[in-house]
């Protein structure tokens, strides 16, 4: 099957503005397959971040000097793009983060502050690690209660116990869009419903969708929306966190320092305004520069056609590795994209990985930050190949052959 027949757009072009996709390993052509744990840069980024340090390096908001004024300008036009793109409100609802991890960290801290002993947040048993651990945190430090929502066998969240453990007690839903090992796309738009019905908030972990299709966060209604920046073709140490702007108002700060504060006494501390009231200390400038220069990237990309084309890459994928024999791709929901996670009997999936990687392929291996996860499937981890717009069929193909080669090589 040629690698650019019937796709919605021209694969080839895209991939020559993607540098690091045209090296080689181990005297292979590169074929990367790990996008799901960090996507590779756009030379429109690699640019700005060279442009930043060379030509606009200061720091931001209180200098009147040219380049200080010139980087602020630069960083704050990056938040309304991004707010743009997320279809908020208002630029105030965008702070930026680390990562989604922070930007999780940050509800948690902040927003858990507001909860009460005996109240409860709702999680599914699909989560990455990092939507688990902060409200377990918050959990043993506030005397409140973690419920997690179960799934089948095939990968989904089965809604009617999703519905059960929703009550007045509720007070957070928080869950991932897309499984980061499953491919799982989560019906939220209609869990989010479900938990306004009870009064509860909701958190959308976007680390697996903002660079697979278009968000709309106030047609989702989501009351909080967190996602990392390298996942999306930008840096790494940059993330945001979305919120709605009268609930970010009701929360107290999430660290104290530069920048988030109006007037300092040492008598009393008043906080500045959205979004400053949660961004303490020097940012990281560039990466907030640069990611906005990551979504200048995305818009000229027609994500209708993002979507159909990843979903066909995971499909041909999983169509093929279903022929090998004792392998098991390890969830199959209805509604699934860009991820195809599998494991062999009897092999572990770091040897298929380590082999995998001697022949120029790039893929996953271990449990993902999924532990529990694992449990659910009863293995130790899988292999994991997760695609972008800039994979082919054709890497497909010869990721199968390269798999077979090393299946061959461990029996």
């Amino acid at each position: 099957m040629s690698a650019l027949q019937n796709l919605p757009f021209n694969v080839r072009e895209i991939r020559e503005q993607f540098p690091a996709l045209r090296q080689q390993v181990y005297g292979k052509n590169l074929i990367y397959f790990d996008n799901g744990a960090t996507s590779q840069k756009p030379q429109l980024v690699l640019d700005a971040i060279n442009h930043y340090y060379s030509k606009e390096n200061a720091n931001i908001h209180r200098g009147v000097h040219y380049l200080s004024q010139r980087a602020t300008t630069e960083y704050e036009a990056a938040r309304t793009r991004i707010q743009k793109r997320l279809n908020a409100k208002s630029s105030n609802e965008i702070i930026f983060t680390k990562g989604t991890t922070d930007g999780i960290n940050l509800v948690a801290s902040s927003f858990g502050n507001m909860l009460q002993a005996g109240d409860e947040i709702i999680i599914s048993a699909m989560e990455h690690h990092s939507n688990i651990v902060p409200w377990q945190m918050l959990c043993e430090r506030k005397g409140l209660f973690l419920r997690v929502i179960p799934i089948n066998f095939e990968g989904e969240i089965l809604q009617d116990e999703y519905e059960k453990l929703l009550s007045k007690k509720t007070k957070l839903v928080a869950i991932t869009h897309i499984s980061n090992t499953l491919g799982t796309v989560n019906p939220i738009k209609e869990m989010i419903a479900k938990a306004h019905n009870v009064g509860a908030k909701f958190l959308v972990d976007g680390a697996q969708s903002i660079q697979h299709m278009s968000i709309d966060v106030r047609d989702l209604n989501c009351d909080f929306f967190v996602f990392s920046g390298h996942k999306v073709f930008g840096p790494t140490g940059i993330g945001v966190l979305y919120g709605k702007e009268d609930l970010l108002d009701q929360m107290p700060p999430y660290q104290g320092g530069g920048d988030m504060i109006a007037k300092v006494t040492f008598e009393r501390t008043t906080y500045n305004e959205l979004p400053y009231k949660f961004e303490a200390g020097t940012p990281h400038i560039a990466g907030g520069i640069c990611l906005g220069k990551a979504f200048e990237y995305i818009e000229s990309i027609d994500f209708k056609a993002v979507e159909v084309h990843e979903r066909a890459l995971a499909d041909y994928a999983s169509q093929v590795l279903e022929t090998f024999e004792g392998l098991t791709i390890i969830g199959d929901a209805k509604n699934k994209t860009s991820v195809v996670s599998f494991s062999l009997k009897d092999l572990h999936p770091f040897d298929i990985g380590t082999l995998l990687d001697k022949q120029g392929i790039a893929v996953r291996t271990g449990h993902h930050c999924t532990q529990p996860l694992m449990d659910f499937y009863k293995i130790p981890g899988t292999v994991r190949a997760s695609f972008a717009f800039y994979n082919t069929i054709e890497e497909i193909d010869a990721f199968v052959i390269a798999l077979e080669r090393s299946l061959n090589m461990l029996k």
